[in-house]
């Protein structure tokens, strides 16, 4: 199961649980009204106070285990949105680290006289004007000492490959070994159809 399928229907299991919470607190403080308004209600009504009470204790207790389980699958939810941000982040630090290398040996080019691609010493020149000058006039001096080599350019052969981020498909999309909430289980697979929609 997908983690962002379970997280809708544990939510749509804890609206359902806490409309029935409401409900059953309603009814005590009716009883409680009831008992004070009778004479004898403290007898009269006990056990239906009882069963009320276990009731509400029963829909508490399945409250709080649906946070739980709510709370893990917010957590896995968060873990692989996380570390596709991270990815995201480590592939256009490798791309800006790539692109600074090539910077650079350009400028290394230029500096030791070589012929170099107008392409790329335009770059050089819109990274940084003071680097391109200092190659440039490095290699004025050695051009004067021996044959100039010629290079191709370091970004013609390059195919621009986009990658898509998409944190929150990810994560929504991330199995999970947590299973449907008793609710929608009970209710079959029409019913974890009908979440996802």
């Amino acid at each position: 199961m997908k983690v962002g399928e379970a997280l809708a229907a544990y939510r749509t299991e804890r609206k359902m649980i806490v409309q029935e919470r409401r409900e059953l607190y309603k009814r005590k403080e009716s009883l409680e009204k009831r008992i004070n308004a009778t004479e004898g209600g403290r007898e009269r009504y006990a056990d239906e106070a009882a069963s009320l009470e276990l009731s509400i204790n029963n829909v508490n207790a399945r409250f709080e285990e649906n946070l739980k389980v709510l709370d893990q699958l917010t957590e896995q939810e968060a873990a692989v949105w996380n570390a596709e941000v991270s990815r995201q982040q480590a592939d256009v630090m490798e791309d800006a680290a790539i692109e600074m290398g090539k910077i650079m040996e350009v400028a290394h080019r230029i500096a030791k006289g070589a012929i170099v691609p107008a392409s790329d010493e335009k770059k050089l020149l819109e990274y940084s004007f003071e680097m391109y000058q200092a190659a440039k006039s490095m290699g004025a001096m050695v051009q004067m000492q021996k044959k100039r080599e010629k290079y191709d350019s370091l970004w013609d052969d390059e195919e621009e490959e986009e990658q898509e981020y998409d944190p929150a498909g990810k994560a929504y999309n991330a199995e999970t070994d947590i299973g449907l909430p008793p609710s929608a289980a009970e209710a079959g697979d029409g019913a974890a159809l009908e979440l996802r929609g």
